[in-house]
């Protein structure tokens, strides 16, 4: 079964124009020109069609995987509000989870809200790619767009000297 993974990816919103999804897995070069890339994608947990998170994972184009992390949905609260109302005990292999086994008509990952990924996401790759993430991207809402408020700048005062 399809984990409907562009419509998963483009929940999120990511800002990387030049990306793509191929199968279940998210690609972009968030800086034009850059040898770095982003790779993400669903990680398997130990039941059967079963996912816990996300890997994020930077790329070079000539050496290969650089670095990743990966990103529980459990911690980042994706499945929370839907745990939380279908009463899934925190023990359960369901909680903070999806599988491939779903309702017609709805996506495997059914009740996700992805806040807290494009968060970690964004934190993640902010070192990676420090100007892709200038412009605020819209993000979903129970389906409708809101805008997501831009962060307050750094305080310069602790800075390094060599």
């Amino acid at each position: 079964m399809s984990l409907q993974a562009r419509q998963f990816f483009a929940e999120l919103c990511l800002p990387f124009t030049d990306s793509t999804v191929v199968g279940n897995t998210y690609y972009a070069t968030p800086i034009a020109g850059a040898a770095l890339r982003l790779r993400i994608s669903f990680t398997e947990t130990s039941y059967a069609d079963t996912y816990g998170g996300l890997r994020v994972a930077v790329v070079h184009a000539d050496r290969g995987e650089i670095d990743a992390v990966v990103l529980s949905f459990l911690d980042h609260g994706t499945f929370h509000r839907r745990d939380e109302a279908q009463n899934t005990p925190r023990n359960s292999s369901k909680y903070g989870t999806f599988n491939t086994y779903y309702r017609p008509g709805q996506p495997p990952w059914e009740g996700a809200v992805p806040a807290g990924l494009r968060d970690a996401i964004e934190q993640y790759t902010g070192v990676w790619f420090p100007d892709a993430w200038k412009t605020p991207t819209p993000f979903r809402v129970s389906g409708r767009t809101a805008q997501k408020a831009p962060a307050p700048p750094a305080s310069r005062t602790a800075s390094r000297t060599r």
